[in-house]
């Protein structure tokens, strides 16, 4: 018989007992994992100003404080929840993006002196300009030419540096009777797809975090879809209500306050309020985007106490709101989220401590679920699903259960084994 000392037998038994302490929280899983998730679910509350079940403060009492209370994260197949497949839309970006490059070429035919210049329109895919003057033809191509910049990256074919057409993110063509077409490069499309892709994946992930799931699934598939899968979240629907909508929002001035069948000018655009009651001109050009926002969070009006959103500006977004809330008092400013306008309060005085609020028709939990899209970011583009599932646990629970079976069945044989071969 195999003699051992003292000290390793109560090594190896004391190394035994700490491993069944730690993993003796798995056996309990749903009520060490009700434990876990309760001071989070409290605080969200707290914060909300809603009362706390009582179940829910019970839930911290259901395991001991001094116990290890870690425990393997399951996932989709084990412990059920929600699988996604969306696809973002690329077209949207190189849509907006053929918008700003329209901008961009009046400002350069202009300043070019090439002021004759007719039917300059943004397609979904390209930017085209007549030029009234043939003598002014090869001013206006050399100007033109001068937008192009070259594709960062490997993309480039010269890693930034090549001078080549290749290189360039423009192409630019005389398309007859005195037309220009300016559209996008291969590769300057699929460099803005790879940014648009890598800016959605983090703000997916952003968005489900600030939901606080466990352990979520984010991969990229393809050129432009991602598969989410979050376990223990209660439904595709509730998931895709937390990460579809864009949340992009702008700050823009307000032109006039007009009815549906009204038609937005030149440098103007016709966005509807939230109620859908009526319509505002605003201004093209946003005075401030989401990208110069550090923090949003729920909150209530400290005047009428109801739902609002509170904002806050970075450096850069905080002086350019204190000059213009300075420069028009008195003016209406059109907050619009999504190509709605949700508030459009009026400058009362300036605000110079770049934060602010919106109100609107809002309950504490779309206060709340606005302040984490807009926390999180914006969506560059919309996205469509193309394939969405609801998980049940059940054969995770049989997989688990079976599981448990083996094992016991498998430690019991090797004790056995070991008492017939050693005694």
């Amino acid at each position: 018989m195999l003699f051992f000392p003292l000290w390793k037998r109560i090594l190896v038994v004391g190394i035994c007992l700490l491993g069944i302490v730690y993993s003796m929280p798995n056996m309990f899983y749903e009520q060490v994992d009700a434990y876990n998730r309760a001071p989070i679910e409290i605080a969200k509350l707290e914060a909300q100003g809603k009362e706390v079940p009582a179940e829910l403060r019970a839930a911290q009492t259901q395991w001991p404080s001094w116990l290890p209370d870690d425990v393997v994260n399951l996932g989709l197949d084990l412990r059920g929840g929600a699988h996604l497949l969306v696809e973002v839309q690329i077209g949207e970006v190189v849509a907006e993006h053929m918008e700003t490059l329209r901008t961009d070429v009046r400002e350069a035919l202009v300043n070019a002196g090439v002021r004759r210049f007719t039917g300059l329109r943004a397609a979904s895919d390209h930017v085209a300009v007549r030029i009234s003057n043939a003598e002014d033809m090869a001013r206006a191509g050399e100007v033109l030419r001068g937008l192009a910049k070259p594709v960062g990256g490997f993309l480039s074919g010269g890693f930034g540096m090549g001078a080549g057409p290749s290189s360039d993110d423009l192409a630019i063509t005389e398309a007859g009777d005195q037309t220009f077409r300016l559209e996008m490069t291969v590769p300057a499309i699929a460099a803005l797809t790879d940014r648009t892709m890598q800016q959605s994946l983090e703000i997916v992930r952003r968005r489900v975090d600030e939901a606080g799931t466990r352990e979520p699934s984010i991969q990229r598939q393809g050129d432009n879809r991602i598969l989410i899968q979050v376990p223990g979240i209660g439904s595709a629907e509730e998931l895709l209500g937390l990460i579809g909508r864009t949340a992009k929002l702008n700050f823009h001035k307000v032109e006039g306050v007009a009815d549906q069948a009204a038609t937005a000018g030149p440098g103007q655009m016709l966005v509807p309020d939230r109620e859908g009651e009526s319509s505002y001109l605003l201004d093209r050009r946003p005075v401030l985007t989401g990208e110069n926002l550090v923090d949003s969070q729920p909150g209530f009006h400290p005047e009428n106490g109801l739902p609002i959103v509170n904002f806050r500006f970075d450096t850069a977004g905080a002086r350019i709101f204190g000059s213009y809330t300075a420069a028009n008092v008195g003016q209406l400013f059109a907050i619009v989220l999504d190509n709605e306008v949700i508030s459009a309060p009026r400058i009362q005085s300036p605000i110079l401590g770049g934060s602010g609020y919106i109100e609107g028709s809002f309950t504490v939990e779309s206060a709340t679920e606005l302040a984490i899209l807009l926390r999180s970011g914006a969506l560059p583009a919309s996205i469509s699903v193309e394939e969405e599932r609801t998980v049940g646990p059940d054969l995770g629970a049989d997989s688990i259960a079976a599981g448990k079976i083996a094992t016991i069945i498998a430690f019991i044989g090797v004790l056995v084994y070991m008492a017939a071969s050693y005694g």
